[in-house]
């Protein structure tokens, strides 16, 4: 599905989407808790529902609500397990070490550029603490084996998630066990919100340590909060002359995106912005760049990890619409243009799409997304959303 959007400011109210990042780890918790748990989560992404997938293929009862899930832990889990990971990154690397603690021998199956995404450091740890990793084909990844407690060595600089998914695991695991993280740690926030997610269910990881009873235990029911990383798309339209409400964000949230109501206002400079702990929210932000007096983003090293190669894919939309970007290994320099129009290629990647309709809101002449139905692995109303704010796009079928 390609979209054309024609230029044009918003404005309204509008709640905010469910946290797609909160999301994730409350139900893996509830899937492992001692009792059921009910989340309100009225919206979910195709990424939220691969989790809930994978859960149920674990021997979770996961069932679609009105108001969200109602989750039953898993009474036993099976020998063996097919997880369909679509292309969710975090459902991958959060329930394959899941997986190995529980001892099933599971193969996950991966979906657009996910099988090229890396998995060391932590494939080689899960080797070093009892597990055999193969990949059967290009498309699958087979765990075997079960983990055992103990310390955990994993570097920081590539990913959080591992961090987040050895956590989840040792709490399955009896006994004492450590995350022990080297290097610069990357995504920080994020790494915080799976504390806190688990905290809600009781198990504490004080220094990454987990030590004594660490089973989750049940809260009964709990809300999922606002996504800032979707809200960023309607808050940036407001930085170029829109006028959105944007309602359900936590302003004291531990999600690494909230710092988009920070970066904003830096826009109307030249600011110079490291990246590392808010890697989704640089194609928005070097779009709103483009429109203002340029900007310089550093620390995006991982980007090229994504979805998409989104420096590569940045540089393509700026491209595209009359702007420019250069990139080098870890640098993202922006400079000021006036979007002109034109026809942006999403590369599959949910944040580019997104991105392109905020600058088509100030573009000089229509903007055509191709590929935009991509949206909907993280926010799947979004066009709805959109069009409901006064956007206004013609949606064209490819045959």
């Amino acid at each position: 599905m390609d979209l054309t959007i024609y230029p044009g400011t918003l404005s309204g109210s509008l709640r905010a989407i469910p946290s797609k990042s909160q999301a994730h780890r409350l139900l893996i918790c509830a899937a492992f808790a001692d009792g059921p748990t009910r989340l309100v989560c009225p919206q979910i992404s195709e990424d939220i529902n691969a989790t809930a997938r994978c859960l149920r293929a674990l021997g979770a009862e996961v069932t679609r609500t009105e108001e969200g899930f109602s989750i039953a832990p898993a009474k036993t889990v099976p020998e063996r397990a097919d997880l369909d990971c679509g292309e969710s990154g975090s459902t991958l690397r959060f329930l394959l070490p899941v997986t190995g603690a529980l001892g099933v021998n599971g193969t996950f199956h991966l979906g657009g550029r996910l099988p090229e995404r890396p998995l060391s450091p932590l494939w080689e740890e899960m080797e070093r603490m009892g597990c055999r990793l193969d990949r059967p084909t290009a498309n699958t990844l087979r765990c075997r084996g079960k983990l055992a407690p103990g310390e955990y060595t994993v570097d920081g600089g590539i990913s959080s998630q591992f961090i987040t998914g050895l956590l989840l695991a040792l709490a399955l695991i009896p006994g004492e066990s450590r995350v022990r993280v080297t290097g610069q740690l990357q995504s920080r926030p994020y790494l915080a919100m799976t504390q806190k997610a688990m905290e809600a269910f009781g198990v504490g990881t004080e220094g990454l340590a987990l030590t004594g009873e660490h089973r989750f235990r049940s809260p009964g029911e709990l809300n999922v909060e606002g996504d800032w990383s979707n809200a960023a798309f309607f808050l940036a339209v407001n930085a170029l002359g829109s006028r959105v409400e944007m309602e359900g964000l936590d302003p004291d949230s531990a999600q690494g995106d909230r710092a988009v109501e920070r970066i904003l206002p830096m826009l109307e400079g030249c600011p110079t912005i490291p990246a590392g702990d808010i890697p989704d929210l640089v194609p928005v932000l070097a779009v709103v760049a483009g429109a203002k007096h340029g900007a310089i983003f550093t620390q995006i090293r991982r980007l090229r990890l994504k979805e998409s190669d989104r420096v590569a894919a940045v540089c393509a939309l700026l491209r595209a619409l009359g702007g420019r970007g250069e990139a080098t290994e870890d640098t993202l320099t922006v400079y000021p243009c006036r979007y002109q129009g034109g026809v942006v290629d999403s590369f599959g990647d949910h944040r580019i799409a997104m991105a392109a309709a905020v600058a088509a809101t100030v573009a000089q002449g229509p903007v055509t997304v191709l590929g935009a139905q991509c949206a909907a692995k993280s926010y799947p109303d979004f066009w709805r959303d959109f069009g409901r704010l006064g956007g206004r796009y013609e949606q064209h079928i490819r045959g």
